[in-house]
């Protein structure tokens, strides 16, 4: 399978033309077909080796990945935040130079979005955006992919994003631009992501989800903020997203949040539980579409 993708980086959705979006839209769907009726794969990464590089603790970035890897015929090298300690035991540009002579392909999870670009930099395999502080692309592609499943097309759709303008709001931001979709983000003043193009931003959850096909929230204080989570549960306890706020949208529309979720504050047991969530849809479609990414850049 040859595809303009191979070799390449893959650090920000702005990484990816909307024609190389679909290509790994239509692969992913493709693996996801394969595994559900229990046929094997192709062994696309055969003999390849992908080191994980994780700063931060990680769930569905971490197994997703693994087992993907391990499915697609590859070998997953994970390398916890005391084993690599970006740009502290070494450089950045030393841990990119040293792990493109073991590996075949290299993700990071990180802080600084920095230490992403630094990898892609200095690494001469292709490196993947696990998630930084600025950007989650990873994340942001299942979830659309999701949307494309859930209702068969992007035309004429509007998601509005409700909660922080957090690094998970800009991919989706930058998607939804990439694609053409309408969307708006509801952020409390200050904490609004930037400026991106037609996308609105505004500091009411009502005006942002009225008509609404998709609402999307996530967690009010990332990982690393710790220290601002008492804070800002009380700026943002009108930004919850709960049945209230839900009956302003469309009848149909889909409720999603990254995950992990603190239930009851930005998301309530009930919504997230309810029949419109497709939480755990997206949490599965990680792994599908994160397989198709390694194939395009690795294969």
């Amino acid at each position: 399978m040859t595809s303009k993708l191979k070799g390449r980086d893959l650090a920000s959705i702005s990484d990816l033309s909307y024609a190389e979006i679909k290509e790994i839209y239509l692969l992913a769907a493709k693996l996801k077909k394969e595994l559900k009726t229990g046929k094997n794969h192709k062994p696309y990464l055969k003999g390849k080796s992908i080191a994980l590089v994780f700063e931060k603790p990680s769930n569905r970035t971490r197994v997703s990945f693994d087992v993907g890897i391990y499915q697609l015929g590859g070998h997953p090298v994970v390398l916890m935040p005391d084993e690599i300690q970006l740009g502290l035991r070494e450089s950045v540009a030393d841990v990119a130079r040293t792990l493109s002579r073991f590996v075949d392909g290299i993700v990071v999870r990180t802080f600084a979005h920095k230490s992403v670009e630094e990898l892609a930099k200095h690494a001469s395999v292709p490196v993947i955006n696990g998630l930084s502080d600025q950007e989650h692309p990873c994340q942001a592609l299942a979830d659309f992919f999701t949307i494309l499943e859930k209702k068969r097309t992007f035309k004429g759709l509007k998601i509005a994003y409700v909660g922080d303008g957090n690094n998970v709001c800009y991919s989706l931001m930058l998607l939804a631009e990439q694609i053409g979709v309408k969307m708006s983000v509801a952020t409390p003043k200050g904490y609004e992501p930037r400026a991106l193009g037609a996308i609105q931003i505004v500091n009411d959850p009502r005006e942002a989800v009225k008509d609404a096909d998709v609402i999307y929230t996530d967690v009010w204080a990332s990982m690393g903020q710790e220290k601002e989570a008492a804070e800002k549960k009380l700026k943002f306890k009108d930004f919850q997203v709960n049945a209230k706020l839900l009956s302003l949208a469309k009848k149909d529309a889909l409720v999603m949040h990254c995950l992990p979720a603190h239930r009851d504050e930005e998301i309530t047991d009930d919504v997230l539980e309810g029949k419109q969530s497709v939480v755990f849809d997206q949490a599965e479609n990680r792994l599908h579409v994160q397989k198709a990414i390694l194939v395009k850049l690795l294969s």
